[in-house]
């Protein structure tokens, strides 16, 4: 099994003891009624390049659950900023676009396509000034609120996993399993450089590295629902494990809860 790798995918991925960095762990979040035991959410969360999309739609396809990419729809929210020429330093109007905007995720998990009011923008978003705009308008508290409410909203009628960087802490603090993976930034900026390449992009690792320290200090820096482990989600390294163990042990996982 090899997916195709995409903004926050790996082909390789190390388990809960690992020697780098672990993250913060937030307060654990008092469960709250934001969905029933009959559709269960998994929250999959974590850096850029730690994996969490490969894993969070292999674990979708396994289950037959909704996949929702959460960083599509702040790359929709950035991309329509760029196409109004709206300020990204404009907090104010960037977070009535977010809450105007319609932006629909369809598709099985394999062939996800975004729509951003009516129109596919499932390659536009990937570009790199989408990628740059959205982890700024990601930043500001107004703009958070408005998506994940859109994210709850797309959520309603079945199981689903998603993968962002607030999902076990903001979104879905009552998940039924909460994982954080993460990886070293050497394995992270050599993956995404791949993905970056296989795009067309002439890029360095060195280059993507740099980037990627720059969207950790946004993503664990912003005031609003930074980038932090839940207290109760389980930490995964996925520097060196073999892509298919990683999702086996989310599956064991989630076969635990249920």
């Amino acid at each position: 099994m090899k997916p195709n790798p995409d903004s926050d995918d790996d082909e390789v991925m190390t388990t809960h003891n690992s020697a780098h960095r672990t993250p913060h762990s937030a307060p654990h979040t008092p469960h709250t009624a934001l969905r029933t035991p009959h559709f269960p959410a998994v929250a999959i969360d974590g850096p850029s390049g730690s994996g969490k999309s490969t894993v969070g739609k292999a674990i979708a396809r396994a289950l037959g659950y909704l996949y929702i990419d959460s960083g599509a729809v702040y790359r929709a929210v950035g991309l329509k900023a760029l196409e109004t020429d709206t300020s990204l330093e404009d907090s104010h109007a960037v977070a009535a676009l977010a809450k105007e905007a319609s932006i629909k995720l369809e598709g099985d998990p394999d062939h996800l396509r975004v729509f951003l009011d009516g129109r596919d923008v499932t390659d536009d978003i990937r570009l790199p000034h989408a990628s740059r705009a959205s982890s700024v308008v990601a930043t500001i508290p107004e703009v958070r609120e408005a998506v994940v409410k859109k994210l709850r909203e797309m959520s309603h009628e079945r199981g689903v996993v998603m993968d962002g960087r607030d999902i076990g802490t903001k979104v879905f603090p009552d998940a039924l399993v909460k994982i954080f993976l993460d990886a070293s930034i050497n394995v992270r900026a050599r993956r995404r450089c791949e993905e970056e390449r296989e795009r067309g992009r002439d890029v360095t690792v060195e280059q993507i590295g740099v980037e990627l320290e720059e969207r950790d200090r946004r993503d664990t820096e912003r005031a609003a629902t930074p980038l932090v482990k839940a207290a109760d989600a389980i930490f995964i390294d996925t520097s060196d494990m073999p892509l298919d163990r990683v999702i086996d042990q989310v599956l064991e996982i989630i076969m635990t809860r249920s």
